[in-house]
């Protein structure tokens, strides 16, 4: 309906009550809850997937504290912007005595000068910064801008989620509360959103300008399917196609596809994507799908992060072409993977157990007395360096977390475990 700005915009909650998702931070009781009921709030950085609400948490947090808010685009700004930011956030709080909050989007584009830029507002508390990225801050954040930073991570939205927005939009949203509507299939809803609100959102009103305003609304896999191949541009208009196009090429090497591999890299180097991005991708690739299955991937693919790094584009383009092929036609394995997820979940359910006597180290004479080390047996003492001897916890003795694949590089790997160890 002309007039009215887009439903994402007019959806877009203003108070953390209306804040959709992210229980583990906002719900009652949570971290960013408990600093915004303070009325005390640190410089933060929300990491997380497009969509899940890190612009709007920003702007909540901004409105209950009455802060002075300003924002700056990663994309689009530069040293000089950053500054007149600064300088407005330093006068602003001469009228109050709180520090007003500064608001980059994308704060991974940022390059280290502009991050150093940054840093003496935030050390003097001239502002409160609130950075949103989609990356890992750990490898795209100077360390003494994270150091002056608590990270907080957003995840994708649950179908539980995006339930109650579709509730709420049919009505409280100004449009949309007066038009019949009947949900009778959501999985295709659910799927093409993958638990982003803003494409959720984008995807409703696709549905709905689809149907004239006296009929009623009929939703089904079918119907969204179909309208969403007939307007690709319009659903994609945030240009979220990244991460599908990252999620196809990622998917085309653990498939051993080389063809459809190099050909989403030919779309991401098209598109200007960075290219230490997709280099990112490509070591984890060659740890969780080729694995031990062919170890020199993951040294040909962090050699290629570093290599891409001193010749910039557009020859990077065919470092990580021959990474992306051979990749694709490596054998695979994910054994590495499944190996810690399992120890992980071993470790949630059973806690911090003790480590054995035996392994402990002992750098005290107490602790010798303890018997410390005591009954430790050094491997390079024995025959063929090895000697059996208990090393997990007396409660998780036995068991089994790594399980060689069956390729040739694990199977040799199976044959000489079962030779140390037995079956």
């Amino acid at each position: 309906m002309s007039g009215y700005p887009p439903l994402a915009e007019r959806m877009r909650p203003q108070s953390l009550e209306h804040y959709i998702g992210q229980k583990h931070l906002v719900g009652e009781g949570a971290v960013l809850y408990q600093m915004v009921s303070s009325g005390r709030i640190s410089s933060i950085i929300l990491w997380g997937p497009p969509g899940v609400g890190k612009t709007t948490l920003a702007r909540i947090i901004a409105n209950q504290l009455e802060r002075p808010f300003y924002t700056l685009s990663a994309v689009n700004s530069g040293v000089k912007d950053v500054r007149e930011a600064i300088e407005k956030a330093r006068k602003a709080r001469f009228f109050n005595s709180a520090s007003p909050i500064l608001f980059i989007d994308e704060i991974h584009r940022f390059s280290k000068s502009q991050q150093d830029s940054l840093l003496g507002a935030v050390e003097e508390g001239v502002v409160t910064l609130v950075g949103a990225t989609t990356e890992n801050p750990s490898f795209e954040v100077i360390s003494p801008l994270l150091s002056r930073c608590q990270v907080y991570v957003l995840k994708p939205l649950e179908n539980e989620d995006l339930m109650v927005l579709f509730n709420r939009i049919f009505s409280e949203d100004i449009v949309l509360k007066h038009r019949p509507v009947k949900l009778k299939e959501e999985e295709a809803l659910f799927r093409f959103a993958g638990g982003d609100a803003r494409k959720f959102l984008n995807i409703i009103e696709l549905i709905t300008n689809a149907f004239k305003e006296d009929e009623e609304i009929v939703i089904t896999n079918e119907n969204v399917t179909r309208q969403l191949q007939q307007n690709p541009a319009q659903y994609d208009k945030n240009g979220e196609m990244h991460y599908d196009i990252i999620s196809a090429f990622i998917k085309s090497i653990r498939g051993s596809d080389p063809d459809a591999a190099v050909y989403w890299l030919a779309r991401m180097v098209e598109g200007g994507e960075d290219p230490k991005f997709i280099a990112r991708r490509l070591i984890i690739s060659a740890s969780e799908d080729v694995g031990l299955a062919n170890p020199n991937a993951l040294l040909l693919a962090t050699n290629a992060f570093e290599a891409i790094k001193m010749v910039g584009w557009p020859e990077a383009r065919i470092i990580l072409s021959e990474v992306t092929i051979y990749l694709a036609t490596s054998p695979k394995s994910n054994s590495a993977y499944m190996a810690i997820n399992q120890a992980q979940e071993v470790v949630r359910n059973t806690g911090n157990l003790p480590v054995p006597l035996h392994l402990r180290n002992a750098p005290t004479k107490l602790m010798k007395k303890m018997d410390y080390g005591k009954q430790y047996k050094y491997p390079h003492s024995y025959e063929n360096n090895f000697i059996a001897q208990d090393y997990l916890p007396d409660e998780l003795k036995n068991t089994n977390l790594f399980t060689p694949q069956n390729n040739p590089q694990e199977s040799k790997i199976g044959e000489r475990m079962n030779k140390l160890w037995g079956k």
